[in-house]
């Protein structure tokens, strides 16, 4: 007599009762696991800041100048350049932010009569200066000389880089560099025009500096 028993008469093999089904131990390890996870998340920061103390505030100061004939006292982060100043704390969107590293001149402004490139110039190195942005170049309605050639001449396309052109071309004037167009080329070479207007633009300086 055979003592073989078939297959669908061996009973299936039985769990201890303490011991975890796979499926329930999968459950709990991923959810023990998205817990510990999800802690560290949020304890880590919060553990983090308690060991080291909150962060420093970058350091400010307090300058007080003068742009456009308004006196201006702010407190500034010691990083703000002059162009964010006047862009972002002063409300003078007229200066405009090219290159942001002095090559374009398309930021450029007069500080103390001198032009400068105001994305390198730092707002907290100027205190007690008098600064001259686009906004504050025309006397109420009645433009500058030199932005009323630039009208005539036709000596802007897109109008990006004027501003900067406009100052800069000011502070050549004022410096006595325009003798020639060549003089005028070059005391105007770092101030940029993408579309191209060159010629336009040194006969627009020619004509105020000439009375043209």
């Amino acid at each position: 007599m055979s003592t073989e028993l078939t297959e669908s008469a061996v009973p299936p093999p039985t769990e201890h009762p303490s011991a975890p089904s796979r499926r329930t131990f999968i459950a709990t390890t991923t959810a023990v696991g998205g817990a510990v996870v999800a802690g560290g998340l949020m304890t880590g920061p919060a553990a983090l800041a308690a060991e080291t103390g909150a962060a420093e505030a970058p350091p400010s100061n307090r300058v007080s100048l003068t742009v456009n004939g308004k006196r201006h006292a702010i407190t500034v982060d010691n990083r703000t350049s002059l162009l964010d100043l006047l862009r972002e704390h002063l409300d003078l969107p007229g200066s405009k932010k090219g290159c942001n590293a002095g090559a374009c001149g398309a930021c450029t402004v007069l500080v103390d009569g001198r032009r400068v490139n105001s994305c390198l110039t730092l707002a907290v190195r100027l205190e007690g200066a008098e600064v001259t942005t686009i906004e504050g170049l025309a006397d109420g309605d009645e433009l500058h000389p030199l932005q009323q050639a630039f009208i005539e001449q036709d000596a802007f396309q897109c109008g990006y880089c004027t501003p900067g052109q406009v100052l800069s071309g000011v502070g050549c004037i004022e410096e006595g560099h325009t003798g020639s167009a060549d003089e005028i080329r070059e005391w105007m070479s770092g101030n940029i025009c993408r579309c191209g207007c060159y010629v336009k633009i040194v006969r627009a300086v020619e004509q105020t500096a000439h009375g043209k």
